[in-house]
């Protein structure tokens, strides 16, 4: 039985980024367990995956001395597991993990880019992550960037040996289930609890963002363009997802609108997510940064009509026009002229998502983004 570690920096990735693979692979006869630093998501990520998790202390700064203890600590591990395959994913249990790996010699070494933080990133900072990049993608035998634009940018920046790069299907970690997300599969009860948090007006047009509340987010260009716009008084902003000022935070003028103004709901997290998006208007994804954005996945297989910003990632998946708005990435007023557009022009918006739906449907199932995981892993074992 082939033996599969999968490494994140932090469990919500686990949860919610790879949800389904692993309990794909362990019922495909392989031997997985999950590693990533502690967090409350997971006993949920045990219970839906049926593997173990193992703790590893990993943070997600800059932190050399305690970079170097969990180091320690994954050599320990593979010694004792001595796994087939390593899987990273994320910058820090990339460059941890691959260089374990590495030392300990495991036959089989994969690293998945979804996005490069490098991008937006001060100059010796930027420095420093390039460095980092490139020592990850030297020590994996294969690096999985996880959109096509994101592989055509690690090219053009030489960060990686041609050779090891592959683009796994259409793209994205994982696709999107589609049986969860899926109108035809919502729950009254969840439906219901998510308009008593947004509780939205007569005829008021309800703009939704899901992911964590940092500046590479894009989160204040959102919250700067609602708010400057002419639906303002009309419409109600959702923001789902976690507040994190200790890295990457939003302005402090910001946080305080969101918290204050009558027109804008802080969801801070729900596992219901398909029912926030049944219930919108149009989602939209102002990020700064991105490999292949779940969340866009998620809305096209929600019929949710889409604007994002013009990133790698994003491009990938919305063509303005034709399955969305794309926007020029920081522009907070063409979003604001976006938001505008699709407020008045809501029978062509939703024509955008019902393109955008076909698509998802035929490119990103996440059934068969798992089967062609598993199909990777044999082959390279296979040429061992």
């Amino acid at each position: 039985m082939p033996k599969l570690i999968r490494i994140t920096t932090v469990p919500m990735s686990l949860k919610l980024l790879l949800t389904g693979q692993m309990k794909f692979l362990k019922e495909n006869g392989w031997e997985v367990k999950m590693v990533s630093a502690e967090g409350r998501e997971i006993q949920d990520a045990k219970k839906n995956e049926g593997v173990e998790h193992i703790s590893i202390p990993f943070t997600r700064q800059i932190t050399p001395f305690h970079d170097l203890y969990c180091l320690w600590l994954l050599i320990q591990l593979f010694r004792k597991e001595k796994p087939d395959i390593v899987h990273t994913h994320t910058p820090k249990a990339g460059l941890l993990g691959m260089l374990a790996a590495w030392i300990t010699g495991v036959k089989v070494r994969i690293h998945t880019v979804a996005g490069m933080p490098y991008m937006v990133a001060h100059k010796n900072k930027a420095k420093l992550l390039i460095w980092c990049e490139k020592l990850t993608f030297k020590l994996a035998h294969q690096v999985w960037p996880n959109s096509k634009s994101l592989k055509d940018f690690i090219l053009k920046e030489e960060l990686v040996d041609p050779a090891k790069i592959k683009v796994i299907g259409e793209g994205s970690s994982n696709g999107v289930n589609l049986n969860r997300f899926n109108r035809n599969s919502l729950k009254e009860n969840h439906l219901v609890a998510a308009m008593m948090r947004v509780v939205p007006g007569d005829n008021e047009f309800v703009i939704l963002a899901v992911g964590r509340m940092v500046r590479d987010k894009g989160i204040e260009d959102l919250v700067k363009a609602f708010l400057d716009s002419k639906i303002v008084n009309k419409s109600k902003l959702v923001l789902l997802g976690p507040m994190e000022q200790e890295l990457n935070p939003l302005d402090d003028e910001i946080v305080r609108k969101i918290a204050d103004h009558p027109k804008i709901v802080h969801i801070d997290w729900s596992d219901h997510v398909e029912h926030y998006m049944a219930i919108s208007d149009i989602l939209v994804h102002a990020s700064h940064r991105e490999g292949c954005p779940n969340v866009i996945l998620q809305a096209g297989a929600m019929q949710c009509p889409v604007i994002c910003s013009d990133i790698i990632g994003n491009i990938d998946i919305i063509t303005h026009k034709k399955t969305g708005l794309v926007y020029p990435v920081k522009k907070a007023q063409v979003l604001k002229e976006a938001l505008e557009f699709a407020y008045v022009k809501r029978e062509v918006m939703y024509g955008f998502a019902q393109n955008l739906y076909e698509e998802v449907k035929t490119k990103f199932d996440s059934r068969v983004m798992h089967q062609l995981i598993l199909e990777e892993y044999q082959q390279l074992l296979n040429k061992e």
